[in-house]
């Protein structure tokens, strides 16, 4: 198949979605599958050097909703290149691009919307959700409306988005999604880790990986560790991730005020061996967001037979309770702090029983080539007309 993803900006500090397009595009490279994207950075953004697959860069787009009026034009212009184009995220202008170019046209179109319709939004950011229901009836909503399929993550998700909007209606499609373990050894990983990062060799460590933004829960995080996990000497908290919105100094202002200052290692954003170093490191992964659609360092840390700490507003913390992987509870303070005193209370054997789980649970779930497979046969489904169904 020719594949284009339409998605605001490769930066890999965008997280998940980018993350999602660059593995599932590596692996169905090798399957013979043609894939390309088309994004509003700027065609010298140095991050563009880096990305492994072939991307047409026609911003800068203005303003927070990426308005760039080279991509309508560039995707008509284009389209016979393609088979079918998948639209990473809404709320600007690249998915209302690819409507506009497309809507009334023979090329198909699926959106992920990758968490973005999350009533969650609309109680953490109720003006903003005011904005929303203005542009949703003649924006958001056409763009999912005639779009063939628009793909959830898991179950949760799908059955969450249809609460914030109104009118709704699209053809829901459910797809595994997922990720790659490290290439490397254990050995090479925990090498460049531990050649940076010296101070947590023979601790106990228990990490964040993510954004530093409210919606991850780092400042739940922090207070949590400080009640239950710094009165052990020996634990150590690895807050890994970029500081997008200049809410670190904040968050070690806190971690003073607590007295857990020297207890943190802030690493900025990880990658590469540095990043699977750094779950290889860790005892225990934490995530206690508050709203998290798939949370691929979830998956990270499975693959890693690292168990995962998470709040029940990860929307595959349901998977990850199936299998034993890991242990989940509310996203407040008592429910992550439950969640570390758990772990502290259980016994060695029952330790190496749930990491062994971690990892079960990442090739039953979350395994790059499960998702690929799904993916291309939900997009194959779209090409030939038929309608998709939830695999």
């Amino acid at each position: 198949m020719r594949i284009l993803h339409a998605i605001r900006s490769v930066n890999p500090e965008g997280g998940g979605p980018i993350e999602g397009v660059r593995q599932l595009g590596h692996v169905n490279v090798r399957r013979g599958h043609t894939i390309e994207v088309v994004s509003l950075d700027s065609p010298d953004a140095p991050y563009l050097r880096d990305f492994p697959l072939r991307v047409h860069a026609l911003g800068p787009g203005t303003l927070k909703y990426g308005f760039c009026g080279a991509l309508v034009p560039w995707l008509r212009a284009n389209a016979q290149h393609y088979d079918i184009v998948i639209v990473n995220g809404i709320w600007q202008y690249h998915g209302f691009a690819v409507w506009r170019a497309f809507h009334k046209s023979d090329i198909p179109y699926v959106v992920f919307t990758h968490g973005m319709l999350d009533p969650w939004f609309k109680s953490a950011y109720p003006l903003k959700h005011l904005k929303k229901m203005l542009y949703w009836p003649w924006g958001e909503y056409r763009v999912l409306r005639d779009a063939r399929a628009v793909l959830f993550t898991s179950e949760e998700e799908r059955v969450l988005a249809r609460q914030p909007f109104r009118p709704y209606a699209c053809k829901e499609v459910v797809v595994n999604y997922g990720t790659a373990g490290s290439p490397n050894s254990p050995e090479t990983d925990l090498n460049a880790f531990y050649g940076r990062f010296p101070n947590l060799r023979n601790r106990r460590v228990a990490t964040f990986l993510g954004r530093l933004h409210p919606k991850k829960g780092c400042d739940l995080l922090i207070e949590a560790f400080a009640a239950a996990l710094a009165k052990d000497p020996d634990w150590m908290l690895l807050m890994c991730g970029p500081d997008q919105i200049g809410w670190r100094n904040s968050l070690q202002a806190m971690a003073t005020r607590l007295g857990i200052g020297d207890r943190i290692t802030w690493a900025d954003m990880v990658k590469n061996e540095m990043k699977w170093g750094a779950y290889r490191a860790s005892e225990v992964f934490i995530l206690p967001s508050h709203q998290e659609n798939f949370g691929i360092t979830v998956a990270e840390a499975l693959s890693c037979n690292v168990p995962a700490l998470i709040s029940q507003k990860v929307n595959i913390w349901r998977e990850v309770e199936q299998v034993g992987g890991g242990i989940t509870a509310t996203d407040d303070l008592a429910g992550t702090c439950a969640m570390m005193s758990r772990w502290l209370q259980m016994t060695e054997l029952e330790r190496l029983e749930m990491r062994q789980r971690a990892r079960q649970c990442f090739e039953e779930k979350f395994e790059i080539h499960r998702a690929a497979d799904t993916l291309i046969h939900v997009l194959q489904d779209v090409v030939g007309h038929l309608e998709p169904v939830s695999v």
